[in-house]
């Protein structure tokens, strides 16, 4: 697949950074699968007009609704730390604007997110049709309760911060398997967790590296879609 010198320039930066965070997260190289996904998924579909020109920076940017669209090492590490497998259904919270989403369809057999926010919602869905991505089911609602009509999963990755991790995403998780997720204060000091399951439902959590989120919002119930 031919890159165009933005794309390009935005592998490079991952990688870099890669190198970078290592002694962090124990990953010094992107995983070949999701840095194929990383350059097939065109960035700029999931950024608003006037963020175009930056779509392909290494950095987040602003999508609207007091949201952010990821910045895309942040991307490539959530991923690569999920361990997907190509038969996986795994569910993520906070749709925001399907970039991440759209990533780990290329990876997977089918993506269920959850967006609290409808106008976000439906943007990302006309993005997913427009690129044919078929294997995402989108809805509004609650990231704090996950998506149990489909559980378990085997993968839960979520995109904004949490105050903690929630016991629902917990028992909607396969053993196993992986959820990672931001927890810490709004606009203050967070973790990336890599909390894992075990055969026998017992957890354990990895704090991977600082990471810097929107909060995820909980909203009271007389305010869910």
């Amino acid at each position: 697949m031919s890159l165009s010198k933005d794309q390009q320039r935005m592998i490079d930066d991952i990688e870099r950074e890669f190198e970078f965070t290592q002694r962090m997260t124990g990953r010094g190289h992107l995983d070949p699968k999701v840095m194929k996904a990383m350059t097939e998924v065109p960035r700029d579909a999931f950024v608003p007009e006037s963020m175009k020109h930056a779509a392909f920076n290494n950095g987040p940017l602003p999508i609207g609704h007091g949201q952010t669209i990821s910045q895309p090492y942040i991307v490539a590490l959530m991923t690569e730390l999920l361990q997907l497998q190509p038969e996986d259904t795994i569910l993520e919270i906070g749709t925001g604007s399907g970039y991440q989403t759209a990533i780990l369809s290329r990876l997977c057999r089918r993506v269920y997110s959850v967006e609290v926010v409808p106008e976000l919602s439906e943007t990302a869905r006309r993005a997913f049709d427009e690129l044919g991505y078929d294997n995402i089911e989108v809805r509004v609602g609650n990231g704090y309760e996950g998506w149990p009509e489909h559980a378990p999963y085997d993968g839960i990755i979520v995109t904004a911060a949490a105050t903690h991790v929630p016991s629902a995403l917990i028992e909607q998780l396969k053993p196993g398997r992986r959820l990672v997720i931001p927890v810490g204060e709004p606009y203050s000091y967070q973790q990336l967790y890599l909390v894992e399951k075990d055969s026998q439902g017992e957890v354990h959590t990895t704090d991977v590296l600082g990471v810097a989120f929107v909060p995820l919002v909980n909203p009271p119930p007389s305010a869910e879609q």
